[in-house]
């Protein structure tokens, strides 16, 4: 509801409305732009994609997911 009726005109403007977001339970939500380049065109398999640890939820599962942090590679 806080974003109607505002133009999107830049980053900075979604930033702002993005970080204003709360819910009736108080979740209070945090944006930052990340300016980073990244490599297009990877690939990930379907062997990859099953390592994911991946919390679905009930409403939606195959829209409303976590993916949960891996455990850092051991050296």
């Amino acid at each position: 509801m806080n974003w109607r009726g505002r133009p999107l005109t830049c980053y900075q403007t979604v930033l702002n409305l993005i970080s204003s977001t709360t819910t009736a339970t108080g979740l209070n939500v945090k944006a930052t732009l990340d300016s980073n380049k990244y490599a297009k065109g990877i690939k990930i398999t379907d062997a990859q994609i099953r390592m994911l640890d991946i919390s679905r939820d009930k409403f939606h599962g195959e829209w409303n997911y976590t993916i949960n942090p891996q455990p850092p590679l051991s050296l």
